[in-house]
């Protein structure tokens, strides 16, 4: 059954409400990036827990519905007007084209799509626009074209390159279609990602090490590795597969960042490695507490004011969220972030990061003084989970290694 946040839209609230006094006072807003969805896949995997919808495929085997495109569009313009005078005057230094499966919209509607951004927000110079895209929509040219309608970075979800663990995860494309994609990338984009799942089904440490140096031959800016674990509401959870043990798991990560530091990639963030200069600067915002404005359905927002940070979610199902975007009303959810809260959010985030967070950083993103974290931090001092010295506060290798343990020492309903 569809929660009730999925059906009905949220009150529609003037910005004044926004501004008004509150219990903050943050110094400066923090960088803005924007995010769009787009929530159709081929055919949803059955690890899956993101707002993806397949397409349907018509009787007798005929093909799949049409994207909706030109509605679609038309309710995201909408659904960014409405929301424009929380951000007004903000420049905006990242853009995310999320899924869903992104590229099987057309290059031709990802260009009137850029374009309709930039005609409503400032972008920086040289802003990140980075597009998801999948092997199993790729085609020759393809992306060179999304490359010619304004995407900077392409982010392609090949998961594997074995066969067999490619069916077991449910992808629609095979080994060969994943090169040919990944191929056909560097040769468009000057920087890209790979994204690359490990402990999967029946995977052994010998089959991830021939993944990661296959996709480490390729030679891409960056790679984001993920763990592949079961989530509610999946197919997995409900038919859950034989994973790898925990030991095994941490040998995997452990060789992960062995491999990819020997071709010249850095670990900087818990699941991604890059070339020096290559980081995703969107992802980065996002994990240094930075704003950040969703548009699409489903998607959502983290957005600051001088009193207060508020978070807000749009309807999930695209035909919901079509008609009441179009209607000035695309919000399912839009709270504002308890005071209480916002340590944890704050270190959620940042803890991620290799290089940690400044202290002023917290002060400045949240309003708050050191001293809301200061029991946290102690305790995991203690621990050995973090080191901190006046200039920086990052978790130690056992800390990544361990970092939901080092994350929740930060709950604000924590029991003491």
């Amino acid at each position: 059954m569809a929660s009730a946040a999925s059906i009905t839209a949220a009150p529609v609230r003037d910005v004044a409400h926004y501004l008004r006094p509150g219990s903050l006072q943050l110094p400066v807003l923090p960088p803005l990036s924007l995010y769009v969805h787009l929530p159709w896949c081929l055919r949803k995997c059955p690890y899956c827990d993101f707002n993806s919808h397949a397409l349907r495929a018509g009787n007798a085997g005929s093909a799949a519905e049409p994207l909706p495109e030109q509605r679609y569009l038309a309710a995201l313009m909408a659904d960014l007007e409405a929301a424009l005078p929380l951000v007004w005057g903000r420049m905006v230094r990242s853009v995310f084209i999320g899924g869903g499966t992104p590229s099987l919209f057309s290059p031709a509607a990802i260009d009137q799509l850029i374009g309709a951004i930039r005609a409503r927000l400032p972008l920086v110079p040289a802003c990140e626009i980075t597009l998801e895209a999948n092997p199993g929509s790729f085609e020759k040219e393809r992306f060179r074209a999304f490359r010619a309608a304004g995407v900077t970075r392409l982010s392609v979800g090949v998961q594997s390159f074995a066969d067999r663990h490619l069916a077991a995860l449910g992808r629609v494309h095979d080994r060969a279609q994943a090169l040919a994609a990944v191929q056909e990338a560097a040769q468009a984009f000057e920087t890209f990602n790979l994204d690359i799942m490990y402990a999967l089904p029946g995977q052994t440490l010998q089959e991830l090490e021939q993944d990661l140096r296959q996709a480490l031959a390729l030679e891409p800016p960056h790679i984001s590795v993920y763990q592949l674990t079961i989530e509610p509401n999946t197919r997995f959870a409900k038919f859950p597969p034989a994973l790898p043990e925990d030991d095994l798991a941490y040998a995997m990560l452990d060789r992960i960042t062995q491999l990819t530091g020997q071709a010249g990639l850095a670990r900087y963030e818990i699941s991604a490695y890059a070339r020096p200069g290559q980081q995703c600067a969107h992802n980065t915002n996002y994990w240094q507490f930075g704003d950040y404005l969703g548009i699409g359905a489903g998607a959502h927002s983290k957005l600051s004011f001088a009193h207060r940070v508020v978070r807000q979610v749009r309807l999930r199902e695209p035909g919901r969220y079509m008609e009441q975007a179009l209607a000035g009303r695309a919000l399912a959810q839009d709270e504002e972030v308890r005071r209480a809260d916002l340590p944890f959010e704050f270190m959620l985030n940042a803890l991620r990061l290799c290089d940690g967070f400044a202290p002023q950083d917290f002060m400045a993103r949240t309003g708050l003084p050191l001293s809301a974290i200061a029991e946290g931090l102690a305790s995991a001092e203690r621990q050995g989970l973090i080191e901190r010295s006046m200039e920086r506060i990052r978790a130690t290798p056992r800390g990544l290694d361990f970092l939901n343990d080092l994350q929740v020492l930060f709950l604000a309903d924590r029991e003491r």
